[in-house]
């Protein structure tokens, strides 16, 4: 499986089509998120699919169990290869998510932004750092049967270390060369797949190249020879 996902944080549908169209051929897929999808909604979703690739609508869903699993009803028509929800909303919540989500679908929750560091947790009044609170979100996630989690590449390894089955979604991945922008807890793509990652979100020093094509085409470059060797 080709692990890159391409992260098309766009409102512009003609942007996102042209995105897709430059890193299919290296692309495992691409990650849609809330800026795409409140502008151009599910026919937007549509047509991005239309070009072939496994789509990740990343909208972290997080409200009462309720309203989470009917919203995740209302989606699976688009037939997402993954869907996110935020681990904070609780075990009944992502239970009755997972309930709702096609076989098709891979559920996985949200545990800590990659935005986020120890100050900012803190802020909010968890009394704890990433990793441990990556660590408990995990947990709860996985005895509440979803299928993976979105983290960090700082806490996947000690994650997959007790989740051998986990999928696990690496974003806030940047090669050695990129600018970190806001992210705060960031490895680089060869680091992350070492470290037990299933999926890695890459999006602007992809999408933001002057050249998408060649700027994916060579991280990809860099995996495989970081396998080989």
């Amino acid at each position: 499986m080709r692990p890159i996902y391409v992260a098309i944080d766009t409102p512009e549908l003609a942007r996102a089509l042209a995105i897709a169209e430059a890193v299919r051929e290296h692309a495992g897929g691409l990650k849609l998120g809330l800026e795409f999808f409140a502008a151009q909604g599910p026919g937007g979703v549509r047509r991005v699919a239309s070009l072939g690739l496994p789509l990740f609508l990343d909208l972290k869903l997080h409200d009462i169990p309720n309203t989470v699993a009917k919203a995740v009803q209302a989606l699976a028509p688009l037939e997402p290869a993954i869907l996110t929800v935020h681990a904070a909303g609780g075990a009944e919540m992502l239970r009755a998510a997972k309930a709702s989500a096609g076989p098709q679908t891979r559920l996985v929750a949200v545990t800590v932004l990659t935005s986020l560091d120890r100050e900012d947790l803190g802020s909010i009044g968890v009394d704890s750092a990433p990793a441990g609170q990556v660590d408990r979100l995990a947990k709860l996630a996985r005895d509440s049967g979803i299928d993976g989690i979105v983290c960090s590449g700082a806490e996947v390894a000690s994650v997959r270390s007790s989740w051998r089955d986990g999928f696990f979604v690496v974003p806030g991945v940047r090669p050695p060369d990129a600018d970190f922008a806001d992210q705060k807890r960031v490895v680089t793509p060869a680091q992350a797949l070492e470290d037990g990652a299933s999926v890695l979100v890459i999006g602007r020093p992809i999408t933001g190249a002057a050249d998408p094509a060649r700027a994916i085409a060579e991280i990809a470059g860099s995996l495989k020879k970081e396998v080989i060797e």
